[in-house]
Parts: structure tokens; C-alpha cells; sequence
């Protein structure tokens, strides 16, 4: 077999191995004990709230997938093949974040049984439950991206050219499904908790996942549908829009003179699977105790990217005798892998409890409700200075050691590559804080709640972090879109003109780029305010959402005696309904945004309102402004949103005041303003930037006269 039959041969087997390893993991954690009969029938109303979100949003999505494929497919530029890739980019997608989510759901019921037993049990299953979703995504994503590449191949006789251009479909289908999951995801989540804690925390003075609390099912709900299925979709995209894009880019840059250049992302996917499997088993090895939970995640995390750079260097032989040489190809795959580490390193620091940022918002409450808003804005603000240096520096020496834009392009891939473990890392916390819930709920001892607590605290950090690596792989990834949006203009514009040196024509759209080009300028701003405005729209939506939960708790603690004597049963389901039904219709117009832009672009471009080249040079600035600022309002809103989190926690364990103290009203005032910020805005701009790069790449044929 050739090198790139090869590395597609590795891409599926070693997807395979991940479902597997999956189905492995389901197996054993199903058939962990699952508690008290009060215990499943709170995990069952958790279970049945998620289900019935999951499948009323699909359902929904489902609608818009069908006409959009029915669009792509009479499209002349795309076609079958496209409309095909799209269904099955968002049918896999879904299945990801929805297969995950089952198992979820039912981890954390398993996780507060282990818990009467200690810690490490609680850890083992409640990080096997997280890395189900983990191995799902990395798994049917190298499946998807390998298998269908293969299979264009084959129809298309080996035209490459016109296989990759069909996958852009794929891209597009996983992406769509994304921004749906972790808007929709991220308005229930926050709505429900966002009700419940104003309610029940500030005027009730209730504890939180107090049964009495007529929304605490819904906030529990959230967990799983936001930070489960949500982040599963995110990265899921991320993961294979990163991989068409980084082959992509590898045939339009090298062509037929390096075709190895176009199939090496799925060998890098391939050898990081490997890694990720066996650096979860170190996550259970050693002595685990309150301090030490962080430390186990890590080690995990830390023995898969050795491994999986150690594996790079092997695969990088394909490109000896090339013009790259392997040490350089080699060299940005460490990139990509460094950054991941240092971006994890720096979120961890502006969200952790025990390092200075958390520690500054939390004394900032101590003198009221405005002071810890000013110092979590602050903070947020602070953010996003490193993240921006680290990506910076990754793309100069990638750029530098990679032949251009392609060795960024490796750099992301191998970054993206580790998004097994990551994703498992992320899915605990949903786990953990659901676990949390269920302890309280059922009322069981002190002692099970001080096992669950510190993982429920661990698994907010690590949420923030695992947002953090969504964020900096996202923002690099639509960089590369970017890239293999100019290459498609400059390949589209070669056959539609009549000068033979394609080189001079590369040339003339690259300087069309220029910040003195009205419409290029133009483009920037109007790029610029995308994220912003979609942002603002999710927050409204949270609120909006949220209003409506809070008005239902006031009512149910009003008209249903005896809820806060726990002589009677709030009712759950109808906070349930409320925020299902809001964040399913609150989603629509936001989503709207990445798709609708672009495409308003190519109807002035269509209609000669834009002449000439002047549609790709609006499209071009529109491409970059929504980078830029997505990047930085992304982690600004994740940054923010998880430190004003544990800053309550950190008052809540008994600093300045402890809970009851005015340091904790205002500390739960920052946190709820934080929630829409850290789980709900912020994460849901990943996707958009990136929806918004690829209908422009798959729209670039209509901008070329």
C-alpha cells in the first residue's frame, strides 16, 4: 500500500480501537452498583429531563440539517457528495455528545454509590463515565473523516481535488450540530441553574441541589446537556474540521509533488488515540486524596502527549526527501502539543482556587456586590493576555519550521489530537457536580458529601480549563480555515482566468488583503461585531430563560404548601419544561448568525451590489474580524465565568465569612452573572467562528468572476 493508504488504514483501526475501548468502559461502569431506590429514581429524573431535551433539540436540528443538505445538493459547487458528508458529519456529531450524555446520566448516580465507599472509587467512576464521551469523539471522528475520504476516492477515481472538496461538506454538517448543542445546551444549563440559585440560594437562603428547590432536577439536567453533550459536539467539530481543514490545506499547498502531506492529520489522530487509551489507565494509579484529584487527571493527560509525541517523531519519516524535512514537521507537532499544556496551565491558574485571581474576586465581595462584578470583569479582561501570547507564539514558530501556513495547520491537528482525554478530563465535571446533587438530594451522610464536595470543585476547574483548550484549538483551527479559504479563492480564480502562471494570480488575491481596501475594512468591522452581537443574544437568552424558571420557583414555594417543611414535592417537571422549551426557541436566531452572514455576502456578490472582486474581499475581512475578537470575548467570558465560580466556592469553604457572610451574597451574585458568561456565551463562539469560515469556504466558487 501506498503512505497515504496507510495512514487512512491507521485512521480507521484506530478509531475502531477507540469505540471499542468505549464499549469497554460502558460496560464496566453500567455495572457499577447504582445506589438506594431514592438514589435511581433521582438519577432517573435527571436521566429522563436530559433525554427529553436532547431529543426535542435534535428534532429540531433535524429540520434544518434536511433543507440545508437539500440546499447543498443543487448547489453546482457541491453537490451530492457534499450533501452527503454534511448528513453524516451532523448525524455522528449528534451521536457523540448523545451516547455520551446516556452514559453520563447514569455515571453519577454510580459515582455518589462509590462514594460511601472513598474517594478513589468516586474518581475511577466518575472519570471512566467522562471518558466514554472521550473516546466517542475522537473515535467516530477519525472514523468519519477516514472512512468517507476513502469512500470519495473510490467514486471519484482518485481525484483527490474533488474528495477533499466533498469533505468540506462534512466539516460543515459536524459543525452545524455544534453550534445547536452548545447553544441550546448552554441556555437550558444556565437558565436552570441561574433560576435555581436566585430563588433558592438569595431568597429562599435554601442550600444548593436542595430537594426543595422546585429547579434543582432542571440545574442538573443542565449539567449534562451543556458541559457533557455540549462540549462533546464542540470538540467533536473542532476535531474534524481541524482534520479536512490541515488536508486540505496539505493538497493545495503541496499537490501531487508531496501527497502524503494531505493524509498525515488522520496519522497523527491515529497515534494519539493510542496515547490517550493508555494515559487513561494512569489516572486511577497511585494514592488519590483531596489534593491530589487535580494531579491524577493530569498524570493521565501528561503520559498521553509524551507518548503521542514520541509517536510523531516515527510517523514524520513519510516527509523524508520532501522539502519539509521530518525534524521540522516533528517540531511543529510539539507546538501544538505545548500549547495545549501552557493554555491548560494558564486556565487553570486565572480559575483555580488557590492561585491569586480567584482568591482577589473573592475578598473583592467582602465589600459588596459591585466590587466582586468590577473585579471579575477585571480578571476576565486579564485572561486573555497570556492565552493571545501563547497562540501567537505557536503560529510564528509552526508557521516558521512548517513551510507556511501548513505547519500550523500540523500544529492544530496535533493539538486537536489529544481531545480524547481532554473531553474525558471535561465530562467528570458534569459527573462529579451531578453526583454532588443526587448525595444531597437523597440526604445521605456528611461523609459521602466530603467525597463528592472536592471532586464536584475539582470538576469545575477542570471544565474551565477543558473551555480553555476548546477556545485556543478553535481559534487556531479557524486560522487554518482561513488559510484554505484564500487557497480555494486562489484555485478557483486560476480556472477562471485566463492567465496561464497561477502563480501571479496567487499573488494578486493575496494583496487583495489589504487594511487601505475599503471592503476589506469594511469586511473587518462587520466581522468584528459578530461575535459580540451573538453573544449578546445567547446572554439575553439566559436571562430571558431564567426569568421565566424563577417566576415558576416563586410560584411553586406560594401556592404548594409544605415544599420548604419537606412535607410536599415540588414539581420538577414543570421547571423542566419551561427551560426546554425556552432554549429550544431561544437558540434559532443565534445560530442564524454564521450561516446567514456569509451567505447575505455571496446574494450582493450574486446580484453585482459587490463587483468584481469585492465579495472575496468582504468575505475575506468579515473572516478575520470574527476570528479576532471571537478569540479574545471567548476566553475573556470563560475566564471570567469560571473564576467568579470559584470564588464562591472559595468563600463557601470558609474564607472571609464563609457562607451566610455578605462576602457570600455577593460572591453568589458574581457567580450567577458568571454562569451565562462561562457556559453559555463564551464556549458557543468556538463553533460560530468556525461556522462561519467554512460556509465561506464552501461558498468561495460564487465569489470568483
Amino acid at each position: 500500500m501506498t503512505p497515504e493508504q496507510d495512514a487512512i488504514v491507521a485512521g480507521l483501526a484506530t478509531g475502531v480501537l477507540a469505540l471499542l475501548y468505549g464499549i469497554a468502559l460502558i460496560v464496566w461502569v453500567l455495572s457499577r452498583p447504582a445506589g438506594s431506590e431514592r438514589m435511581r429514581a433521582i438519577a432517573s429524573a435527571i436521566q429522563e429531563g436530559a433525554m427529553a431535551f436532547l431529543q426535542r433539540q435534535y428534532r429540531t436540528v433535524g429540520i434544518v440539517a434536511i433543507v440545508l443538505a437539500i440546499i447543498i445538493i443543487f448547489v453546482p459547487s457541491l453537490g451530492w457528495q457534499a450533501a452527503l458528508g454534511f448528513i453524516i458529519g451532523a448525524i455522528l456529531s449528534g451521536s457523540a455528545g448523545f451516547i455520551g450524555m446516556l452514559v453520563a446520566v447514569r455515571a453519577n448516580v454510580r459515582t455518589t454509590e462509590a462514594a460511601r465507599v472513598g474517594l478513589k472509587p468516586a474518581l475511577n467512576v466518575a472519570f471512566r463515565g467522562g471518558a466514554v464521551t472521550g473516546m466517542l469523539v475522537v473515535g467516530l471522528g477519525l472514523i468519519a473523516v477516514s472512512g468517507y475520504y476513502a469512500i470519495l476516492l473510490g467514486i471519484n477515481d482518485g481525484n483527490v481535488a474533488r474528495s477533499l472538496d466533498a469533505m468540506i461538506g462534512l466539516a460543515f454538517g459536524c459543525s452545524l450540530i455544534s453550534v445547536f448543542a452548545r447553544l441550546g445546551g448552554g441556555i437550558y444549563t444556565k437558565a436552570a441553574d441561574v433560576g435555581a440559585d436566585l430563588v433558592g440560594k438569595v431568597e429562599a437562603g435554601i442550600p444548593e441541589d436542595d430537594p426543595r428547590n422546585p429547579a434543582v432536577i432542571a440545574d442538573n439536567v443542565g449539567d449534562n446537556v451543556g458541559d457533557c453533550a455540549g462540549m462533546a459536539a464542540d470538540l467533536f467539530e473542532t476535531y474534524c474540521v481541524t482534520t479536512v481543514a490541515a488536508m486540505l490545506l496539505g493538497h493545495l499547498v503541496f499537490g501531487s509533488t508531496l501527497p502524503a502531506a494531505t493524509t498525515f492529520p488522520l496519522l497523527i489522530g491515529a497515534v494519539s488515540i493510542v496515547a490517550s487509551i493508555i494515559g487513561s489507565f494512569f489516572v486511577s494509579l497511585g494514592n488519590v486524596d483531596r489534593a491530589r484529584i487535580m494531579g491524577a487527571l493530569y498524570r493521565g493527560l501528561v503520559v498521553a502527549g509524551i507518548l503521542a509525541l514520541v509517536g510523531f517523531y516515527f510517523i514524520t519519516k513519510v516527509f523524508a526527501g520532501s522539502s519539509l524535512s521530518p525534524i521540522d514537521i516533528f517540531i511543529c507537532a510539539v507546538v501544538g502539543i505545548f500549547v495545549t499544556g501552557a493554555i491548560t496551565w494558564v486556565t487553570e491558574y486565572f480559575t483555580g482556587t488557590q492561585f491569586k485571581p480567584v482568591q482577589l474576586i473573592a475578598k473583592s465581595s467582602t465589600t459588596g456586590h459591585a466590587t466582586n462584578i468590577i473585579s471579575g470583569l477585571a480578571v476576565s479582561m486579564q485572561g486573555t493576555a497570556i492565552p493571545a501570547i501563547i497562540i501567537v507564539i505557536g503560529i510564528l514558530v509552526s508557521y516558521h519550521f512548517g513551510n507556511g501556513v501548513y505547519g500550523v495547520g500540523i500544529a492544530v491537528m496535533a493539538m486537536l489530537s489529544l481531545a480524547g482525554i481532554i473531553v474525558a478530563i471535561d465530562s467528570f465535571g458534569p459527573i462529579t457536580d451531578n453526583a454532588g446533587g443526587i448525595a444531597e438530594m437523597a440526604e445521605l451522610p456528611q461523609d459521602v458529601r466530603s467525597h463528592t464536595d472536592p471532586l464536584d470543585a475539582v470538576g469545575n476547574t477542570t471544565k474551565a480549563v477543558t473551555k480553555g483548550y476548546a477556545i485556543g484549538s478553535a481559534a487556531l483551527a479557524a486560522i487554518v480555515l482561513f488559510a484554505s479559504f484564500i487557497q480555494e479563492l486562489v484555485q478557483h480564480t486560476c480556472h477562471a482566468t485566463t492567465t496561464p502562471a497561477c502563480a501571479s494570480v496567487a499573488t494578486t488575491i493575496e494583496g487583495l488583503f489589504s487594511i487601505s481596501n475599503p471592503y476589506v475594512l469594511t469586511g473587518l468591522f462587520i466581522g468584528a461585531l459578530l461575535p459580540y452581537l451573538f453573544a449578546s443574544l445567547a446572554m439575553l437568552a439566559v436571562g430571558r430563560a431564567g426569568g421565566g424558571v424563577v417566576v415558576e420557583v416563586r410560584r411553586q414555594f406560594k401556592e404548594i404548601p409544605g415544599i420548604m417543611e419537606g412535607t410536599a414535592k415540588p414539581n420538577y417537571g414543570a421547571t423542566v419544561d419551561i427551560v426546554t422549551r425556552a432554549a429550544l426557541h431561544e437558540m434559532i436566531l443565534p445560530a442564524l448568525i454564521p450561516v446567514g452572514v456569509p451567505v447575505i455576502v455571496v446574494l450582493l456578490t450574486f446580484f453585482h451590489v459587490l463587483a468584481g472582486n469585492t465579495g472575496a474581499e468582504m468575505m475575506g475581512g468579515i473572516l478575520i474580524g470574527a476570528i479576532v475578537t471571537g478569540l479574545f470575548v471567548a476566553i475573556s467570558m470563560t475566564t471570567g465565568g469560571g473564576a467568579w465560580d470559584n470564588a464562591k466556592k472559595y468563600v463557601e469553604e470558609g474564607h472571609f465569612g464563609g457562607k451566610g457572610s455578605i462576602a457570600h451574597q455577593a460572591a453568589v451574585t458574581g457567580d450567577t452573572v458568571g454562569d451565562p458568561y462561562k457556559d453559555t456565551a463564551g464556549p458557543a463562539i468556538n463553533p460560530m467562528i468556525k461556522v462561519l469560515n467554512i460556509v465561506a469556504l464552501l461558498l468561495v466558487a460564487f465569489l470568483v468572476h
